[in-house]
């Protein structure tokens, strides 16, 4: 990484410092109460169909968020975007707060169930800003590592609320949590977040223009990405039920296997980043691509404590190279349209992707092992088009 410290960094840099303190505090609130929605449905009266039509619902609102986000984020700066949607969050668990009801989950999550999504072009354009180019891989991680830090805690906060409340009160108390955080966070952006002008364009977006910030490269990886986000999303919200319902763990145990899955992520980001600068970054993300393909099947074969570590495990794994995708749409994404350019890929990603989601249940539905084996098959199709297909951009040694 040569003499780049990122202690210093932080230091020195009070809007990336800041982000961070953002993604930890919001994350936190978000992974303790939304994590378990499938099971708080279920125990306020909804169905399986519920829990399909929220998990597809979140794609498609993380694709149809992405744009404008990217948009607001090219216009008006990444902090007045950020503030806009920790707010917006914050007005979706205040309605699941203080209405018990499976169909204001429903209303709720309009608002808050896709801020990683809809917040995400914001802070991809405030690292483009801070980090040299040749150190994407690496500020990518950064950010990449401590948004595992509530993916790890909160789980295992909100499994121990829920042990203590129960599941219908114990979610609701983790999602006023949640808002305390939320409003913790926008005290913090507000004071500390360096405003920032809008990006500077030679013009008006045209759709001519919007098609072309997608180069060749780029729609090789949209496509491959697409099919393994299949292999994602079809098991995704399923996943806690078959643990929890089918295999008799506790939510505190299912705590500490999304615990296991977010330090083995981080574990490997920052190295994995370093390797990725210097030598190329189309092996790594090929590499993720087979773990996220290879989950399911290791899931399916789980019936013990001991096989869903291994489980959470290989789901850890699968952020190998999630860091260094999205380095790569920076690299290809034009200078002047890095969060547009962000908001684009995955509006077309996660529109596509929700269907798959919509599905989930159906094949749920027909059993377990058909939804598992399902999205394995479209993870190995996705894995070999890149492998086939992928481009990779010159190494920067």
């Amino acid at each position: 990484m040569g003499n780049f410290n990122p202690g210093a960094f932080f230091k020195r840099n009070g809007s990336m410092t800041t982000m961070i303190i953002l993604v930890v505090l919001v994350g936190l609130g978000e992974k303790m109460a939304e994590r378990f929605l499938p099971l708080y449905l279920l125990a306020i009266g909804g169905s399986t169909w519920v829990i399909g039509l929220i998990n597809s619902m979140d794609n498609l609102l993380s694709a149809l968020y992405s744009l404008p986000g990217g948009y607001l984020a090219d216009r008006i700066g990444y902090k007045k975007s950020l503030q806009l949607f920790t707010a917006v969050a914050m007005f979706g668990y205040l309605i699941v707060i203080l209405i018990p009801a499976w169909q204001a989950v429903f209303v709720g999550s309009v608002f808050f169930i896709s801020w990683t999504a809809v917040s995400l072009p914001a802070i991809m354009s405030l690292v483009a800003k801070a980090v040299p180019k040749e150190k994407r891989s690496f500020g990518v991680s950064l950010h990449s590592f401590f948004r595992r830090i509530p993916m790890a805690l909160g789980p295992v906060i909100g499994g121990v609320i829920i042990g203590a409340y129960g599941r219908t009160n114990g979610v609701r108390v983790a999602f006023a949590a949640a808002f305390a955080m939320g409003f913790l966070a926008l005290v913090l952006v507000h004071r500390y977040m360096a405003d920032d002008g809008p990006a500077k364009s030679d013009g008006p977006v045209t759709r001519t223009g919007t098609r072309h910030l997608f180069s060749p490269a780029m729609r090789y990886l949209l496509a491959s990405d697409i099919l393994v986000r299949f292999a994602e999303q079809i098991p995704y919200a399923f996943v806690v039920i078959w643990v929890v319902d089918n295999n008799g763990i506790t939510p505190l145990q299912f705590g500490l296997l999304t615990t296991i899955e977010m330090v083995t992520a981080m574990l490997v980001y920052i190295p994995v980043a370093r390797m990725a600068d210097s030598y190329g970054k189309k092996r790594f993300v090929l590499a993720t691509f087979g773990f996220f393909t290879a989950f399911p099947l290791v899931l399916l074969f789980s019936r013990s404590f001991p096989m869903l570590v291994v489980a959470f495990i290989v789901r850890g794994l699968k952020e190998f190279g999630e860091p260094t995708r999205k380095a790569l749409i920076m690299d290809l994404a034009p200078e002047d349209a890095k969060a547009r350019t962000f908001g684009a890929y995955y509006l077309v990603r996660d529109i596509v992707v929700s269907i798959a989601a919509l599905s989930s249940a159906l094949l749920w539905n027909i059993s377990p092992t058909v939804n598992f084996m399902v999205a394995a098959c479209f993870g190995v199709i996705g894995t070999v088009l890149f492998a086939v297909f992928g481009k990779d951009l010159p190494a920067k040694g």
